[in-house]
């Protein structure tokens, strides 16, 4: 039991407070301060706790680390908000699904990325944050359809990045990811069997390098929208680490085409546990369909590392 919730219910009992009912264990969503590696200043993660997150002190949750795109990026401070604008965190907190899942926000820093001339960063502006509202749940957003044909992907040996990630990316805060992880679980009613790794765009290539780097750490990874390098794919084969990994048939920023050399190299290494799904009908933001269903979250839950 963690020393904070003994603390909790002994204040309770000394001070009388009445029986705690379900309410009180409501969603929770935290800034919680770190010391980055990157620059040692201090950037805030978001951290969600679920409904009913602290009624059992014996209960121990699976914990998500979510990765966000290029266009969430920021100073960890005024532009955390950013990173509710997709994925996991805007289903649990602005959608207000029940996702029983611990879930570690981050905030990739610029990296330069604002003096790029990045359309999608440099007119963003916080009104394109959503807002959790007191009552019900704002309007979705609508996936964008492409008006091109469908095809189908021809697989492509050669990338066009040169290089197993991309530049400016996850990879450049690892150690903060991995303090974050670590604070959390030491801190929090974390399950360290069920310890789940999934990102979009910029974060799905962030997955896969991570996951590569860390496969000890995870049950289960999905990475969206981002291809994973075949020099990436010894490490998680050998690990037998699961994937589920996601790509747009007309996505046109990420293409299909690059996804099949990692895929193909991972079961070539004897590794089975790797579903890949093409959403012929849809472009970048494959995430929309995919965050907004529920059987990425069934999958991950069928995962533990025992």
């Amino acid at each position: 039991m963690k020393l904070k919730t003994i603390f909790f219910l002994l204040a309770g009992i000394c001070l009388g407070f009445p029986s705690v009912s379900q309410e009180a264990f409501e969603a929770e969503l935290h800034r919680v301060p770190i010391i980055s590696n990157v620059d040692n200043l201090e950037r805030d993660f978001f951290l969600y706790l679920p409904q009913g997150y602290g009624q059992d002190p014996d209960k121990e949750w699976p914990l998500m680390l979510f990765l966000h795109g290029n266009g969430e990026r920021g100073d960890g401070k005024d532009d955390l908000d950013y990173v509710m604008i997709h994925g996991p965190l805007y289903e649990a907190w602005i959608q207000k699904r029940d996702l029983p899942f611990i879930i570690i926000v981050p905030q990739l820093p610029m990296f330069g990325r604002d003096t790029m001339g990045i359309g999608y960063i440099d007119n963003r502006s916080k009104e394109q944050v959503p807002t959790r509202l007191a009552e019900g749940t704002p309007t979705r957003n609508l996936a964008y359809r492409p008006n091109q044909p469908m095809t189908g992907a021809v697989p492509s040996d050669t990338f066009p990045t040169g290089r197993t990630t991309l530049p400016a990316g996850w990879d450049l805060v690892e150690e903060d990811l991995l303090a974050m992880l670590d604070q959390v679980t030491n801190e929090y009613q974390v399950d360290k069997q069920r310890v789940y790794l999934t990102g979009l765009s910029y974060g799905g290539f962030g997955t896969w390098y991570i996951a590569s780097k860390h496969p000890e750490m995870f049950a289960a990874i999905s990475p969206i929208v981002g291809w994973g390098h075949p020099d990436l794919m010894p490490p998680i084969a050998e690990a037998k680490l699961p994937v589920w990994t996601f790509c747009g048939g007309r996505d046109p920023v990420v293409e299909a085409k690059y996804f099949f050399a990692g895929i193909n190299k991972l079961e070539a290494l004897g590794h089975r546990s790797v579903r890949f799904t093409i959403e012929e009908d849809m472009g970048h933001d494959v995430w929309r369909r995919v965050y907004g269903g529920q059987d990425i979250y069934d999958w991950l839950l069928e995962h533990s590392k025992n």
